[in-house]
């Protein structure tokens, strides 16, 4: 390889270029002149090898540095440049991946463990980890206020008893698979590359079983019903879900199993709105009560009752704090609050007194008894004289 090469000016990038431009560069030109898309082309091979070992000196730090500041004679083992540099070695420094080191870097990154060398040593186990389980769970409001245990059952696949999860019969165990001694994985050359496939055999398993489990039928698992026990804490909201590590479905041939999600609903309640940690209750009184004042009892969330005084010339919609008559908070002492909200209820088959009695009310004086009314009234006579202007 000539000194006179601009290791830059191969990969088609600006002397000062990012570690970033600088492997896209490489990755263009490797593409380009690899002797696999240039068959029988002498000068696109020596061409490749060029930028191949161009690559090598600009990803790394400190050969980029040497390059810099001595050029290409700081790899060619030049007398004073190697003590200089601290690099020497040439060419072949850096040239895995028969001779093109660079290029094992990019096809690592493209194809991962698809590219020779990417499995690590050692035969395949054939387990598989369990799917992970999600399981709806049903609870009232009182008990995510006070956190309750519940039992439930989950149907699921269980490691076989009978063969503890391998699969085959009582007295035999698994074998290595013979096609790919236990890899999992079947190699095959394709040019400068070897390519790794799944083993039709063990079908990825690495092991066969030559007589399968009775119980199984060699799938190391068993499709069964199990009961567990959920602790729901104090204070749990709508929509969270809780984790019970290990009890998902059972992996195949002994694998570790998934994980079981508890998706928690809260059901309507009958009086109690939610939000956050604190409880809205909407609660109708009369039209007399509101009108002149009173007292009103409410329930609360813990199962007890409170008064709550009701001042005269309550309307509908106002509402009463509760302090800590709310939810319980996650993880906290803390508890919400409860709001009252008033619901002022006209009134229904009234008789002929009652009715008399009411137009009396009303007949005497409408504006100063029900000013909200009185006052929209005045507000739409005064559009109406507005549009007629």
């Amino acid at each position: 390889m000539s000194d006179s090469k601009d290791y830059y000016g191969l990969l088609g990038v600006e002397r000062g270029a990012s570690d970033d431009e600088i492997k896209k560069g490489y990755r263009k030109m490797a593409m380009k002149y690899h002797p696999d898309q240039n068959k029988d082309n002498a000068e696109a091979e020596e061409k490749f090898k060029e930028i191949s070992h161009a690559y090598d000196v600009l990803k790394d730090k400190d050969k980029r540095a040497a390059y810099d500041r001595y050029g290409a004679a700081a790899f060619d083992g030049s007398a004073g440049m190697r003590g200089a540099s601290g690099m020497g070695g040439g060419a072949g420094a850096g040239a895995g991946f028969g001779g093109f080191g660079g290029f094992s870097d990019i096809f690592e990154e493209m194809f991962g463990d698809m590219m020779s060398g990417g499995r690590s040593g050692g035969a395949y186990s054939g387990q598989t980890r369990g799917s992970d389980l999600q399981y709806a769970l049903d609870i009232t409001l009182e008990e995510a206020y006070k956190g309750v245990d519940k039992t439930i059952r989950v149907p699921t696949w269980q490691g076989c008893e009978t063969c503890d999860g391998s699969g085959a019969k009582a007295g035999t165990k698994p074998e290595r698979c013979p096609t790919c001694s236990g890899t999992g994985q079947m190699r095959a050359q394709q040019g400068f590359f070897t390519i790794e496939r799944t083993c039709s055999t063990c079908g990825g398993g690495g092991t066969i079983v030559r007589e399968a489990c009775d119980t199984c039928s060699g799938q190391g698992r068993i499709r069964k019903e199990k009961t567990l026990k959920v602790s729901i804490p104090a204070g749990i909201e709508h929509g969270r879900r809780i984790r019970l590590a290990g009890e998902g479905e059972a992996g195949l041939k002994g694998g570790p199993a998934g994980d079981l999600y508890v998706l928690l609903n809260i059901k309507a309640h009958k009086f109690f709105n939610r939000e956050g940690a604190n409880l809205y209750c909407r609660v109708p009184v009369s039209m007399g009560a509101a009108a002149l004042g009173g007292k009103i009892e409410v329930p609360t969330i813990d199962g007890g009752r409170s008064e709550v005084k009701i001042p005269a010339g309550t309307q509908t919609g106002q509402q009463f704090r509760l302090r800590s008559k709310g939810m319980s908070i996650l993880r906290s002492t803390s508890t919400g609050d409860m709001y009252i909200e008033i619901f002022v209820e006209t009134p229904v088959n009234l008789n002929g007194k009652q009715k008399d009695l009411l137009k009396q009310f009303m007949g005497k004086d409408p504006d100063k008894n029900s000013p909200e009314s009185a006052g929209f009234l005045n507000k739409v006579k005064e559009f109406w004289n507005d549009l007629r202007e």
